[in-house]
């Protein structure tokens, strides 16, 4: 579960952002650029970023405040799962990323499968629909709905893109170390079940 203080800062955000949005009072313009201040500040406090750089962050959000699209493509192929090294942190996830606007979220993780491994997959099944609060993952202060799917591989072959460093697959009880920033142990372990039971229904928060 995700710390309570981010589910506080998110809140705080939030409400900031949406009053920015439609209000016309300068003074409650005036109080809401403070809230959004303050989420910032405490962001910062227990992430050690700078508070800059996180109330930038928060400036960058759409009109109305909604979770971010994250989708992951899982590839289990011999009882191995492919994984990529991500450059920013050297860690391990499967891959994925931000869903583009306009892009049906299918579509996206083929293409994210492609640009950060090499792969052409075919998509089988949403296995999950996560909440990212709701597992243990490290904090983040936007608050982030993971879409898992299972993919096949038809074509293609391992190649890292300018965000992997390397390509490779692994067995369950043989995994490097994880970046929690994208994956957790559990949704890897969820995953190999949905695997070797393809008829079970999508896992969601």
């Amino acid at each position: 579960m995700a710390p309570k203080w981010l589910e506080w800062v998110q809140q705080l955000e939030a409400i900031a952002h949406i009053g920015l949005t439609f209000s016309d009072n300068p003074y409650d313009i005036e109080r809401y650029e403070k809230l959004r201040r303050i989420a910032a500040e405490m962001a910062a406090h227990h992430t050690e970023e700078d508070p800059e750089i996180l109330e930038k962050l928060f400036t960058r959000l759409p009109d109305y405040p909604t979770p971010k699209v994250d989708v992951r493509g899982i590839v289990i192929s011999d009882g191995k799962i492919l994984l990529i090294r991500e450059r920013t942190d050297g860690k391990w996830a499967p891959p994925g990323g931000w869903a583009d606007v306009g892009d049906p979220p299918a579509e996206a993780v083929i293409r994210e499968v492609e640009e950060e491994a090499g792969y052409i997959v075919r998509v089988t099944k949403l296995a999950a629909l996560y909440d990212r609060n709701k597992h243990m993952h490290e904090p983040n202060p936007l608050h982030i709905y993971k879409l898992f799917f299972l993919c096949e591989v038809i074509g293609g072959a391992e190649n890292p893109n300018h965000e992997t460093s390397d390509v490779a697959w692994f067995a369950p009880d043989d995994l490097p170390p994880l970046s929690l920033l994208r994956i957790t142990h559990y949704q890897i372990e969820r995953m190999f079940v949905h695997h070797n039971n393809p008829d079970l229904p999508t896992e969601y928060d």
